[in-house]
């Protein structure tokens, strides 16, 4: 009987390589995950199989978008990052990483500005913040994030994505920033490549850990 290839496991080991060869890690702190997966109701909607499946030290930003179950999905994905060694982060919502008593918050760029206060009322918290452009880069270095995500880098399918910055244009930002820069946007097996060299830290995607 031919053997049974797992795609989507193909997929991750391609995505885990790849991320190994981007910019080395120069903090103090412990070292960030290489990959992020971001949770999203409709285009993930099983998130806590992804997370079963991510490698040690991986990390998952978890966006429920006010779904009723937010909780309960994200005390779920809690256990699972628990047991298997991943970095849990809530998306937005302080109230919701408490409850969840994940490791950290990603900030959407819209609340970067929280990051001080945030930082003052969990100092142990890890803290990443969303950024679209360089300015929204250096208003996360000055507002206490750890890790800034830049997108979209390639063409996405998130409806609310604006025109791909590209490899050149992302690379020159993660390349004037002080923070490691994480690559977001229509990043994938096929596209993570173009990424080695380009200076960013890590990948982080939704679609490509469930493909």
């Amino acid at each position: 009987m031919p053997e049974v290839v797992d795609q989507r496991s193909d997929g991750l080991d391609a995505l885990s390589r790849t991320a190994a060869r981007l910019r080395p890690w120069v903090g103090t702190s412990d070292p960030l995950p290489r990959l992020l997966f971001f949770t999203d109701p409709v285009r993930t909607p099983q998130p806590e199989a992804v997370a079963e499946r991510l490698p040690t030290g991986a990390g998952i930003v978890y966006r429920p978008f006010g779904t009723s179950d937010a909780v309960a999905r994200g005390l779920r994905l809690a256990e699972i990052a628990r047991r298997r060694g991943l970095v849990l982060l809530a998306g937005a919502d302080p109230a919701l990483a408490e409850t969840i008593e994940a490791d950290g918050l990603h900030l959407p760029q819209r609340l970067v500005a929280t990051g001080p206060t945030l930082r003052a009322s969990h100092p142990t918290w890890r803290l990443t913040a969303a950024a679209h452009d360089a300015m929204a880069v250096h208003a996360a270095e000055r507002c206490g994030a750890e890790a800034v995500v830049v997108s979209p880098v390639f063409p996405s399918n998130s409806p609310s994505a604006a025109s791909p910055l590209g490899v050149a244009a992302a690379g020159e930002i993660a390349k004037e920033s002080v923070l490691p820069v994480y690559a977001l946007g229509g990043v994938n097996a096929k596209t993570a490549d173009a990424l080695i060299g380009a200076g960013v830290y890590g990948l982080a995607a939704i679609e490509a850990f469930v493909a």
